[in-house]
C-alpha cells in the first residue's frame, strides 16, 4: 500500500511574508491537491504532517495560530495527521505516542510519496528517513517548494538550484524522483 505524505504545507510559511514572496511554487496547494486527489482515487493513504515548535514565539509556535494547513487542503476522515518538532516526519511520536512509521506499518504501507514545503529540508529529510526504514520512496519534485538560500561560501542559491541538487542527491539512492505529471500518468 502507498501513502501520500504532505509535509509542512502550513500557514507558518505564509507568515514569513518576505520568504513566501520568493517561493518556488506559490501554487503549491493546487499542485499537492492534484497528487492527493489522485492518491485518494487510487486508494492511497494520505498523511498530513505539520511542524510545530511550541514556545518558540515564532511562526511555528502553535500558540500563534499558524500551525494549520494552508487554505485549500482538506484532510479526509480517514487521513493520518502527525505533528513533528524536527525535520523528519519519521522522528518522534504524535500526541498518541505513535511514530509515523508505526502508523504507516499498521496500515500496511510500504511505499511513500513525498510532497511539501522545503524541498531540501523537511521533504528531503523525510524521504531519506523513509528509505532508511525500508519504504519505497517517490519524491515528487514539483510538488515541493522552497525559497532562495544564502550559500555557505557566499552568494545565493536559487530554488531551482536547490531542487536540482536535492533531486540529484535522492535519485537512485533514496528515492525515485518524479514530476506530478509522470506520477499521475502511472
Amino acid at each position: 500500500m502507498r501513502a501520500i505524505l504532505v509535509v509542512d504545507v502550513q500557514d507558518s510559511f505564509l507568515a514569513r511574508e518576505e520568504e513566501w514572496a520568493q517561493v518556488s511554487a506559490p501554487d503549491i496547494v493546487e499542485r499537492i491537491g492534484r497528487v492527493v486527489e489522485h492518491g485518494r482515487a487510487s486508494g492511497d493513504a494520505v498523511v498530513w504532517v505539520l511542524h510545530a515548535e511550541p514556545g518558540s514565539d515564532g511562526p511555528f509556535d502553535p500558540a500563534l495560530g499558524h500551525v494549520r494547513l494552508q487554505a485549500g487542503l482538506e484532510p479526509g476522515d480517514g487521513d493520518v495527521r502527525i505533528a513533528k518538532r524536527v525535520h523528519s516526519a519519521f522522528a518522534g511520536a504524535d500526541a498518541d505516542g505513535e511514530s509515523l512509521d508505526e502508523r504507516l506499518r499498521a496500515l500496511g504501507v510500504d511505499e511513500v510519496v513525498v510532497t511539501g514545503i522545503r524541498t531540501e529540508q523537511c521533504c528531503e529529510t523525510t524521504a531519506r528517513a523513509a528509505s532508511d526504514l525500508g519504504y519505497a520512496v517517490t519524491f515528487v519534485l514539483d510538488a515541493t517548494a522552497t525559497h532562495p538560500h544564502a550559500a555557505w561560501d557566499g552568494g545565493t542559491i536559487t530554488p531551482a538550484e536547490i531542487q536540482r541538487a536535492t533531486a540529484s542527491a535522492l535519485q537512485g539512492r533514496f528515492a525515485d524522483v518524479t514530476t506530478i505529471e509522470a506520477l499521475l500518468a502511472r
